[in-house]
């Protein structure tokens, strides 16, 4: 039985992780080639991840530089004016709008974003998909943290609810409030799920998603 269904968006509703690789290459451009590389690879390693939390990293561990309060929100409005034009117009993920239009009305859904929370809202209602949703929600609360709070809101037990995301982050949100969890894998993305425990199934994409969906709400 599946009486909720919560979604990551990057990669999984929108085909827009290359849109953040983009906004890191751009932010970071003026660093060393092999430092560049690093804050590349350590961005993708780390889907879900709040930008916050990766530019601390960056700061810390690759460019061993001091992050003071005024370059972290200077980085963070270069990075939102770079990308989110560049992810709305990234195309959805195959089978999304097929997949959103038919499950509503049947089944309660959420997205849980790593995206700032107002600009995650900004991106949906933009690509007019916002009316398919009960909620919106992102940094800088944790996924684990809206998604327990999703649960105690709707009183759907956590076995009868499905995240599906495209990180390793994403899985460990599901596992902490013991939601099933669902991997989306394909070749656009790093994948970091397969092998993991306490994954229910991996879908290449929406059309995948919908068919599991179906089987269940038979």
């Amino acid at each position: 039985m599946i009486d909720l269904i919560i979604l990551d968006f990057d990669g999984v509703i929108l085909e827009s992780v290359s849109a953040k690789t983009k906004a890191f290459s751009e932010i970071f451009s003026g660093e060393k080639p092999e430092d560049l590389k690093k804050i590349i690879d350590y961005h993708l390693e780390n889907g879900g991840m709040p930008r916050f939390d990766k530019f601390r990293h960056i700061y810390a561990e690759i460019l061993n530089k001091e992050l003071t309060d005024e370059k972290i929100k200077e980085l963070s409005e270069n990075f939102e004016k770079i990308v989110k034009h560049e992810v709305i117009n990234s195309p959805f993920v195959s089978g999304a709008e097929e997949f959103l239009s038919g499950i509503l009305g049947k089944v309660p859904l959420y997205v849980v974003s790593a995206t700032p929370q107002d600009e995650i809202r900004e991106i949906i209602k933009e690509k007019g998909i916002n009316r398919y949703f009960n909620g919106v929600f992102g940094s800088p609360e944790t996924k684990a943290s809206h998604i327990r709070k999703i649960l105690e809101d709707t009183g759907v037990k956590p076995e009868n609810a499905v995240f599906i995301g495209d990180a390793k982050n994403d899985w460990k949100a599901a596992v902490e409030n013991k939601v099933r969890f669902i991997g989306r894998v394909c070749d656009q993305i790093p994948d970091t799920i397969s092998g993991l425990p306490d994954v229910e199934t991996i879908v290449e994409d929406l059309k995948d998603f919908e068919m599991y969906v179906k089987a269940y709400m038979l």
